[in-house]
């Protein structure tokens, strides 16, 4: 099993990500999903977590080699970024959504040089807008930002096109195609469910994807 698998089979099995095609979730847009991820989950299994920073050590190593600082997203990637950091002998810090209204006003908390090469680290890439506010954040306070590493990706349109207007590349440890393909062989849901998630995902604000019969 290669990496991608094996973080989609981690998620699956400790039910980070549950897929209910036919029950869809509602989300706080109001966007019918077939899909609802919480990959804070991979922290409280050992097994899991090892394999999720073992990944992004990987990731890093083999994208960003000249990596200097880690910086996690609040508030899920902080944790993530302080044991891959960890793992790399690397500092780390993290990128508040806000400026704090006491003390410094503090929005990067950890050190951070003008000039140092940053990777930011991220649990979730859905539409990419949240981790892409930390890279705009992290580049008006002088840091060469290499790029994102992330536990899993749904791999929308929307997000991949903010991305490349952004100018920054994103290194997911699995992603919805390899998920569906695990949960399909693993039971979790049927076959011929596998083209609706797949089609929520080229656009999820169209619920026709809802409709078995339209396969």
């Amino acid at each position: 099993m290669n990496t991608e698998s094996q973080i989609a089979h981690d998620l699956l099995a400790i039910r980070a990500v549950f897929l209910r095609p036919d029950e869809p979730f509602t989300w706080a847009s109001g966007i019918k999903s077939p899909i609802y991820c919480d990959n804070r989950l991979t922290l409280s299994d050992v097994k899991v977590r090892e394999d999720v920073e073992n990944g992004l050590a990987e990731l890093i190593r083999t994208y960003y080699p000249e990596a200097e600082v880690l910086m996690g997203t609040s508030t899920a990637g902080i944790a993530h970024a302080a044991i891959t950091a960890t793992k790399l002998s690397l500092p780390m810090g993290y990128v508040r959504s806000g400026a704090k209204d006491h003390g410094r006003g503090n929005q990067i908390e950890g050190r951070l040089e003008k000039g140092q090469k940053v990777v930011v680290v991220e649990d979730l890439i859905s539409t990419a807008g949240s981790c892409l506010e930390v890279v705009d954040v992290l580049r008006e306070a002088g840091a060469d930002v290499l790029g994102i590493v992330s536990i899993f990706t749904y791999g929308m349109q929307k997000a991949a096109d903010r991305l490349a207007a952004a100018n920054v590349i994103n290194h997911s440890l699995s992603n919805l195609d390899v998920l569906v393909d695990v949960a399909v062989s693993e039971g979790y849901i049927r076959k011929e469910d596998k083209e609706r998630l797949l089609r929520f995902r080229q656009n999820p604000q169209d619920e026709s994807w809802m409709q078995a019969n339209n396969l």
